[in-house]
C-alpha cells in the first residue's frame, strides 16, 4: 500500500507546494498514466476563453470516461496541463462538470509547477511529488512534441493520442493510437 496526493484523501497531508491535497492510502500498483487535459480527456474549444470551469460548454473525449474506468482499479490516474488561465480547482471544476473527477488523483498544472511540459523540470517534480520511478509512469497526449518526445528525452514511456490525423509512429518509448479505446492495448505493448 502507498499514499499518494489527491483530493478529498482521509489521512495525513499532502505537498503543500502542490495544492496541499490530503493523502488518500491506495492499494493500486505503484504505477501513473499521467493524461494531457485539452485534447486528451476533455475537448478544447479555440473560441471560448479564461477558465475551462466557466465555459458555456465541456465536452469529454470519445472513449474517456470508459478508459479512465477500465484503467483506474489498477493505475493512478493523473492529469498534466500546460493550461495558462486555470488553478488546479479550476481544473477538478470543470472535471466534476463531466463527472470525471472520481477518476482522477492527482492534477499537475503549470500555473503550480511554474514550468510547462516541454520542459524536464515538469516531469520532474511530477515524478518527485508521486515518489515513482520513471520507468513507473506513462504520459499520453495529443501533442507529439510536448507530450511524447519531451517524457521520452528523460526516459518516461508515452502514447500519442493522435486523434484526428492518421500519423503512427512507434519505438521502445513509444506507441500512437487514434482513439482512447485502444489505450489498454497499446499500454500492454509499451510495457512489454
Amino acid at each position: 500500500m502507498r499514499a499518494i496526493a489527491c483530493r478529498g484523501g482521509e489521512t495525513g497531508s499532502g505537498h503543500p507546494a502542490l495544492g496541499g491535497r490530503r493523502v488518500l492510502a491506495i492499494t493500486r500498483e505503484s504505477r501513473c498514466i499521467l493524461f494531457d487535459w485539452g485534447d486528451t480527456v476533455m475537448r478544447v474549444f479555440p473560441d471560448f476563453s479564461g477558465p475551462m470551469r466557466g465555459w458555456p460548454r465541456v465536452e469529454v473525449i470519445p472513449g474517456i470516461r470508459e478508459s479512465l474506468a477500465q484503467l483506474h482499479p489498477e493505475w493512478t490516474i493523473a492529469l498534466a496541463t500546460n493550461a495558462s488561465d486555470s488553478e488546479e480547482q479550476d481544473i477538478w471544476a470543470a472535471l466534476e462538470r463531466v463527472e470525471l473527477g472520481h477518476l482522477i488523483d492527482r492534477i499537475y498544472c503549470y500555473r503550480v509547477i511554474g514550468h510547462r511540459k516541454s520542459a524536464p523540470e515538469y516531469f520532474e517534480r511530477v515524478l518527485s511529488d508521486l515518489a515513482m520511478d520513471r520507468n513507473d509512469l506513462v504520459m499520453v497526449g495529443d501533442d507529439f512534441e510536448a507530450d511524447v518526445v519531451a517524457a521520452n528525452r528523460i526516459g518516461i514511456r508515452a502514447i500519442w493520442f493522435n486523434e484526428t490525423g492518421t500519423g503512427t509512429t512507434t519505438s521502445a518509448m513509444h506507441r500512437t493510437i487514434h482513439r482512447l479505446g485502444e489505450l489498454p492495448g497499446a499500454l500492454d505493448l509499451l510495457l512489454d
